[in-house]
């Protein structure tokens, strides 16, 4: 039938709107009973401090008073807690942060009416003391406890503390995450999961009972708690939880095969709203790095960045899209995206807009090593701020292709940084590597030159702060070994090693970004900024935990082999050269490398040098320039190289 204009439609309009107007009427209704009842018991209970203070009845002088002043307590009282925000919440997900909350709001009622009876004085009597302390307490038991009361009586879907059938589940942490995961498998047991006890290392915690379940022991004996629960799975529900202590409750699982999940890390639950339960997930190689996570309050350490134009190249890479999330979290006036990879670019802005809600962008088609593009991206957007992480990164591909890795990694430095000062932008951060440090490779004699050119830039732009972020390799990168190994673990091996005793530095790539962000408000122009890695891993021990992670033994269902190390590839690699001092800094996990300061000229000259070698076609006379003068360290350097 149509619909005549200006006339509604019979079914009294949209679903959606209909639905919006049966919620706001729930919530409403909802409220209305909380506060009826507040009242009720607010009167209950000041008209108990009445009848407790006196045992031989209510004289009728204080009777009178009782009449007179309940309903002013019942308004007061409940305005106060209004005030407090007591009814923005159902009482079955009360906290202690409410508890403490209805404290705050009690005390403070019942200061409003001590001080207003004393000074009205209605019917000329004063309220003994003993009722208002009285009442006081009554009040703080009838409204925490009804709350109190209320949540226990909901999170009874144990039934009489009766467990759902289902695959049984041990978890691992009793805080709040472990509290959360027991929760919504008992209120849900159409999850089929049924918990049966908790392990944790708080010893307050050892023996008790949360939810009805036991605190069955720590960690450390989780070999025992697993011998006689015999769970089917275990799930770590301790979203800060080290690397150490996962890789120990994944050790005693595979060697019993029972599965092992996780709750998301920190990481991944500040990125997005997340259903504790319904993004469980396999344990990663991630997961188990055996050393703290880093954690840092984005929103204090990037407020440098919000209202402001920030660019990021290389935004479509590994680095660089994790660096456009972190930063549109802060709320920045706009980030330019540059890349020259259109998939790339396509896929982060659409991340960025759709799942993000950040529109504040601009996509842009270029590459770094194009000067009059470059100038074109800086003239059209004015960055006040640019985040360089375009680069070159597989090591065996940059040695066959030394002419295309010194282009992009550093004459194209050289050209985003020149004209960043140029333009006036406020901070230039590039995105270095160890690989620079004592260079052996194109690769990483690229990058040390990258460093130079920020160096050179910063003597001759003053109003531009500069700095470069050296670190180790991150976990799930384009230029990592992990992609590699879970190919071949995939494919059904063998896991190919170079050499077993060779080491590397891992990070993930949230923590890498977040640390790259609060380097960038830490230079004062210059600096080559490193963070701490920890302690190196050995790259076939790696290798062994990513197999047991896809429930296969190394060795076994899947061979290791030992091949031989490539050209100019190191055993270990390093985060300082030898001239170069560590030196702390405001920001935990983030050292300064000290050294003397180099001749720009010279840095000039090089680069002048390189240049040319590239534009007639020298690739081998390149690739020896490049890392003969890359591996110069201030020691050994010629005296024209190092400054005055």
């Amino acid at each position: 039938m149509p619909v005549i204009p200006g006339r509604k439609p019979r079914d009294g309009g949209s679903k959606p709107a209909l639905l919006t107007r049966k919620m706001r009427r729930s919530v409403w209704l909802h409220r209305s009973q909380q506060i009826v009842t507040d009242a009720l018991l607010v009167g209950i209970a000041f008209y108990g401090a009445f009848l407790l203070r006196f045992d031989d009845g209510i004289p009728d002088r204080y009777q009178d008073l009782l009449q007179t002043l309940i309903p002013f307590v019942i308004v007061g009282k409940i305005v106060v807690f209004a005030l407090f925000t007591m009814y923005q919440k159902w009482w079955r997900y009360t906290d202690a942060h409410d508890f403490r909350r209805i404290i705050q709001a009690v005390v403070l009622s019942s200061l409003i009416l001590l001080t207003s009876v004393w000074l009205a004085k209605p019917q000329g009597i004063d309220l003994p003391r003993g009722i208002v302390a009285l009442d006081f307490l009554l009040t703080l038991l009838v409204i925490g406890g009804s709350r109190f009361f209320v949540r226990t009586i909901v999170e009874k879907p144990l039934r009489g503390y009766r467990l759902p059938s289902g695959r049984e589940i041990l978890i691992i942490g009793a805080g709040d995450g472990g509290q959360l995961v027991a929760r919504e498998m008992l209120r849900n047991p159409e999850l089929g999961e049924a918990p049966i006890g908790f392990v944790d290392d708080d010893p307050r915690k050892s023996g008790a009972r949360m939810l009805g379940l036991k605190v069955l022991g720590r960690t450390s004996e989780l070999p025992r708690i697993l011998e006689e629960t015999e769970p089917d799975e275990v799930i770590i529900a301790i979203p800060s939880a080290p690397g150490t202590l996962r890789e120990a409750v994944v050790g005693a699982c595979r060697e019993r095969d029972i599965p092992v999940k996780t709750l998301p890390t920190v990481f991944e639950l500040l990125r997005g709203d997340v259903n504790l339960v319904r993004q469980l997930r396999e344990v990663q190689v991630e997961d188990i790095l055996g050393r703290d996570p880093v954690v840092m309050q984005l929103d204090r350490v990037g407020a440098y960045l919000a209202g402001a134009v920030v660019m990021v190249t290389g935004a479509g890479g590994s680095i660089g899209s994790e660096l456009c999330r972190q930063i549109a979290r802060v709320r920045p006036r706009k980030i330019i995206l540059v890349d020259h990879a259109e998939d790339n670019l396509f896929n982060i802005r659409r991340e960025l807009e759709e799942d993000r809600h950040f529109g504040s962008i601009e996509a842009v088609l270029g590459d770094c090593k194009e000067l009059p593009r470059m100038q074109e991206i800086f003239e059209s957007f004015k960055p006040e701020v640019v985040f360089h992480a375009a680069a070159y990164k597989h090591v065996a591909l940059m040695q066959e292709n030394p002419v295309e890795a010194i282009r992009n990694n550093a004459i194209a430095t050289r050209t985003v940084s020149e004209l960043a000062g140029q333009h006036g932008v406020r901070r230039f951060v590039l995105v270095s590597t160890d690989k620079a440090v004592k260079p052996a490779t194109t690769m990483g004699a690229s990058k040390a030159l990258a460093e130079w050119a920020i160096e050179s830039a910063q003597a001759r732009h003053d109003g531009t702060t500069y700095c470069s972020v050296r670190f180790g390799n991150v976990l799930g990168s384009s230029g990592s070994v992990v992609p590699i190994f879970r190919r071949q673990i995939a494919s059904g091996g063998p896991v190919t090693v170079t050499h077993a005793e060779m080491s590397r530095y891992f990070m993930t790539i949230p923590e890498a970004v977040q640390l790259i962000i609060r380097a960038g408000d830490l230079g004062h122009g210059g600096e080559v900024f490193v963070l701490e890695m920890g302690e190196p891993v050995k790259i076939i021990d790696l290798a062994r935990n990513m197999i047991t992670l896809a429930g296969l033994e190394p060795d076994v269902d899947i061979p290791i082999v030992v091949t031989a190390p490539s050209q100019g590839e190191k055993l270990h690699e390093d985060l300082f050269n030898p001239d170069e001092r560590p030196q702390p800094t405001p920001a935990e996990k983030i050292v300064r490398a000290e050294r003397e300061s180099m001749n720009p000229a010279r840095v000039e000259e090089i680069f002048d040098e390189v240049e040319r070698l590239i534009t007639i076609g020298k690739p081998q006379s390149l690739a020896d320039l490049v890392q003969v003068a890359a591996g110069f360290t201030i020691e050994s350097a010629p005296a024209d190289l190092l400054g005055e």
